[in-house]
């Protein structure tokens, strides 16, 4: 499934912390990517909006090209119909490409058209392919038949492209559900939450037993001072997801 060299090292970092740079710095980001890294992040989190799925526009292929780390790039497509927009993301050098049940009449072809790619720097590397489902989604969409096609089942606990969210409340209730569904697959899935993620409730949700926790403002929080403070933040995410297991 996808390719293991990708897969392994991000299973290597599991469980972990995804970096959301849609609230960083765009002036400052190749030094913020660098503290990042020095901060012991292993993954930075992009999110793909294309004001049709979601309100929000964001960058699209340029921008995950222009991002010079040696940090998987975790890219979140929430576009609609991403079948034919697959292929500048992964010319891009997306290392993980995530895409919604939502956004795609047709989505098993969509994850059979991804597993069929090879990624930017050599089909030895491969892609991991992730599948969203929005709060309100329900969990019976997770079939044997797509569930087949995915490394990664990522739960939204927010709306996507609103900002101000809390935290869904019933989102540690599909997490659980979300672990027995894919155990009854018999593979070996990661779980990912994103969205709503704060200092205050970071652990809580790794406790759950989910493999990754994607956060952004947890990170970048822009009432704090610097660098020095989002660094700090990056530490403390990350340790608390460590801790919690």
């Amino acid at each position: 499934m996808g390719d293991t060299s990708t897969l392994e090292r991000l299973r290597s970092f599991c469980p972990t912390v995804s970096v959301g740079l849609l609230p960083a710095d765009l002036m400052n980001l190749g030094a913020e990517l660098t503290m990042l890294e020095e901060a012991g992040v292993g993954v930075v989190h992009v999110d793909v909006m294309d004001g049709c799925f979601c309100p929000q526009m964001t960058g699209g292929p340029p921008y995950v090209k222009g991002l010079r780390t040696p940090m998987l790039k975790d890219v979140h497509l929430m576009v609609r119909e991403p079948l034919d927009k697959l292929a500048g993301y992964v010319a891009a050098g997306a290392d993980m490409i995530t895409v919604h049940v939502e956004a795609a009449v047709h989505i098993h072809r969509v994850l059979q058209r991804l597993g069929g790619m090879e990624h930017s720097a050599g089909p030895e590397r491969g892609i991991v392919r992730g599948l969203a489902l929005n709060p309100g989604t329900p969990l019976e969409w997770l079939t044997p038949a797509l569930l087949d096609e995915v490394d990664m089942v990522s739960l939204l606990a927010v709306d996507p492209g609103w900002s101000g969210q809390r935290f869904a409340p019933g989102t540690l209730t599909r997490v659980a559900r979300a672990k027995e569904l894919i155990a009854a697959s018999g593979r070996d899935i990661l779980l990912c939450v994103d969205g709503g993620i704060t200092r205050d409730n970071i652990a809580e949700v790794a406790a759950a037993g989910v493999d990754i926790v994607a956060a952004g403002s947890a990170v970048f929080d822009s009432g704090s001072a610097g660098a020095a403070s989002t660094a700090a933040n990056a530490r403390f995410v990350l340790d608390a997801v460590r801790g919690a297991r």
